[in-house]
């Protein structure tokens, strides 16, 4: 999503059988960038009341970047992760990126 937008938003529209007229396109890849969704409340988690969720704590949203985890998790964590992700994934075909 993040590399190229528009190309994945047309992939989705293709599967769910819709043609998507490039300036549906552009509004939808517009709307949903990191930037707008981090603006918008209703992604943002900034209506929700501090009791439930404090994000003077930790943002719900923090960067949008590929691979910033590396900045918040030690080698341990990444390897518990990672050991627990395999197992988890073992049965599936998906394939996540983690850089770009």
């Amino acid at each position: 999503m993040v590399k190229d937008p528009g190309r994945e938003v047309q992939k989705i529209a293709r599967f769910l059988g819709r043609e998507l007229p490039p300036r549906a396109l552009a509004a939808i890849v517009d709307h949903t960038s990191f930037e707008a969704m981090k603006e918008n409340p209703a992604c943002n988690y900034s209506s929700v009341p501090p009791r439930i969720f404090d994000a003077s704590i930790s943002p719900f949203m923090r960067k949008g970047e590929v691979g910033d985890w590396k900045n918040h998790f030690t080698v341990a964590q990444n390897e518990t992760f990672d050991a627990r992700f395999e197992d988890w994934m073992a049965d599936s075909d998906l394939s996540f990126r983690t850089e770009l």
